[in-house]
């Protein structure tokens, strides 16, 4: 369920808002004058979400890829990682 609060709650109560973005895992949105104005939310939230959204880039990327023919046949592609590798331990 989302929260939403005032800002001098942040004053106030943190520790309160805090623990509830820690139990929650949800976000808290914060207000200034009744309009919304920052969302708190929770260091392993924030990290699940950035990784979600760089997942999202890398396959945006992808799919461009494809669409315009940059693709290789797999054993190509294993194959010349294999050389990389190789090469870099001689």
């Amino acid at each position: 369920m989302e929260s939403i609060r005032p800002s001098a709650d942040l004053r106030n109560h943190y520790g309160e808002i805090s623990r509830a973005c820690r139990d929650s895992k949800q976000p808290v949105f914060i207000t200034v004058n009744g309009r919304g104005d920052t969302v708190l939310m929770g260091i392993p939230q924030y990290e699940q979400m950035k990784a979600e959204l760089e997942l999202l880039r890398i396959l945006s990327e992808a799919e461009e890829d494809v669409r315009h023919g940059r693709v290789a046949p797999i054993e190509d592609t294993f194959a010349s990682i294999r050389e990389k590798l190789l090469a870099g331990n001689q």
